[in-house]
């Protein structure tokens, strides 16, 4: 597996294929009904060829349309039409890939498009005598920009990671309000086998996805961070495009009971083990919530002093720690308090377990893992690490800056 890391390397993303929209586009290609009065129309109608009673719109970008962001998408619509094909060309006369939405609203290029280059869109639409009407517009794409945002996914291509990974994408400078849907709309998420979904705002500089509950076991993920181009606002726009493939592991959960001083870890729907735990003391207690392992880190060093004080603070030389939360909450070897494990709470807030049981336990983990923790004094401040799955999905959904519409 490759490091993690923010990624911004433009690469060639799979091949799209061309879409011939058929009976679904009969009474109005990429609309429906007639086309929406907030398009712009301009386009070329040829005349109807044949008599054909359908008829052939390109709706945008406006045919001799100049300064053409190089993230713009095909709309255009086929009345009357039983089938209609569409294709994109650049000057050289070669077709540029790409397909339509879902929602079948416009046409999206699997690349962002060349700057300062002309482009020529051409629509068929065919009735149901088989005759043909077409439609054509001629635009040119902006020279490009000066100022550009990084787009960075945190994961890398052929990433392995745990049932509750969120996919995380940031931005080298924050997203107006006004801009975050426009944004929002041109992140694509497809998953073997599909899951709902939704992109969730955390910042103005970081969006975030997650499914409905968690992913499932082998699941294959590819996104692609459709940018380049994009206007971002105040005169910005995104440098390129982003594309990642991932997968989904195993099913591995850790569940921490303050009660019972047990950590239980069940993989695929079976106990392994059941662990004996020593928990934040009263002065330091541990959060309760739902968390997700961060990072991992064979060997490590923590030192407090500026956090605690010269009393309360130590440097202490750490082994299999096991990052939970931005605050410094970890699952760790602590060979110290082996003896109280499983009976007291004696930590600075960190789940403490002995040193075999932390090795073999660092041994199954990977990144994005779940761990909930239950009955501590402290509930999970949202923010404090990875904590989407601490917020329930009818919450979570407020973050999207596009209404959630639930998964039909």
């Amino acid at each position: 597996m490759r490091a993690h890391g923010y990624r911004t390397v433009k690469r060639s993303g799979k091949v799209l294929a061309l879409v011939a929209a058929a009976a679904a586009l009969a009474l109005a290609g990429c609309s429906s009904g007639k086309p929406d009065s907030s398009w712009h129309g301009g386009g070329s109608a040829s005349p109807t060829q044949n008599d054909s009673k359908a008829v052939a719109k390109i709706l945008e970008p406006a045919s001799g349309a100049t300064d053409v962001p190089a993230a713009a998408e095909i709309k255009f619509s086929a009345e009357h039409a039983v089938s209609s094909t569409f294709e994109l060309k650049d000057a050289d006369g070669d077709v540029v890939e790409g397909k339509l939405r879902d929602d079948k609203s416009s046409w999206v290029p699997a690349t962002a498009l060349e700057y300062g280059t002309q482009y020529t869109a051409t629509l068929t639409a065919t009735d149901a005598d088989g005759k043909e009407a077409t439609a054509t517009s001629t635009f040119t794409t902006m020279a490009k920009p000066a100022k550009t945002v990084r787009v960075m996914s945190f994961l890398g291509d052929n990433a392995v990671v745990g049932v509750a990974m969120p996919l995380i994408v940031r931005f080298s400078r924050p997203i107006p309000e006004s801009k975050r849907a426009d944004v929002q709309r041109r992140l694509f998420v497809t998953s073997d086998p599909p899951q709902e979904g939704i992109w969730h705002w955390v910042s103005p500089t970081e969006v975030r996805y997650r499914t409905k509950t968690y992913w499932r076991p082998g699941t294959k993920i590819s996104y692609r961070l459709a940018t380049g181009g994009l206007p971002m606002g105040d005169g910005y726009y995104g440098r390129s495009d982003v594309t990642v493939v991932a997968s989904v592991g195993r099913a591995l959960s850790l569940t921490v009971d303050n009660k019972t001083k047990m950590m239980t870890v069940v993989r695929d729907g079976k106990v392994l083990r059941k662990i004996p735990v020593s928990l934040g003391k009263a002065k330091t207690p541990s959060s309760s919530g739902t968390m997700v392992i961060i990072e991992k880190l064979r060997k490590t060093v923590f030192d407090t002093y500026d956090e605690l004080g010269p009393v309360e603070g130590y440097r202490t030389d750490i082994e299999y720690a096991q990052r939970l939360t931005w605050g410094g909450e970890y699952i760790h070897a602590a060979p110290w308090s082996e003896g109280v494990q499983g009976r007291t709470n004696v930590s600075h807030g960190c789940v403490n377990i002995s040193m075999a049981n932390a090795k073999w336990l660092f041994g199954i983990t990977m990144m994005g893992d779940p761990v909930v923790v239950k009955g501590t004094e402290r509930k999970l401040e949202n923010g404090n690490g990875w904590t989407d799955w601490n917020v329930p999905w009818s919450e979570y959904v407020k973050g999207s800056a596009i209404p959630y519409q639930p998964a039909a």
